[in-house]
């Protein structure tokens, strides 16, 4: 008799602490990459806030996408989760480095954690997925 394994994505920890720092990382590397622009390219951080926010809409893209592709239900909540668990890592950061986040961040983390979970869910179902 076949015995049916439970998927590794239906554990509630995991299925959020796999996404999350995948959008940490991208935001990260993306952050690294424009910084390379402003200081080789532009030698000058008039864009700075525009890289930030591009930043912080891959990751929350990414999260989002990763967290609604292989749940597949729930993805515009599970996008906001992704997003808002994002920004308290940034908040968290921020306040151990001694300044504040703004809350245009939360809003902005938020809506594209919402956007990547509604693509992710929608998108093609992998592979590997049981």
């Amino acid at each position: 008799m076949r015995r049916h394994r439970q998927s590794l994505w239906t554990n509630i920890f995991f299925s959020f602490a796999v996404p999350v720092s995948a959008g940490a990382v991208c935001i990260v590397l993306c952050i690294a990459f424009f910084s390379a622009i402003t200081f080789f390219v532009l030698k000058s951080i008039q864009f700075q806030n525009v890289f930030i926010m591009v930043s912080l809409i891959a990751g929350g893209v990414v999260s989002g996408q990763i967290c609604g592709k292989y749940r597949r239900k729930r993805g515009l909540i599970d996008g906001i989760i992704c997003g808002s668990i994002l920004y308290f890592m940034i908040f968290a950061a921020g306040i151990a480095a001694g300044e504040f986040t703004d809350i245009r961040k939360l809003l902005l983390l938020l809506i594209a954690g919402a956007v990547g979970g509604v693509s992710g869910v929608n998108s093609k179902r992998p592979k590997n997925l049981m």
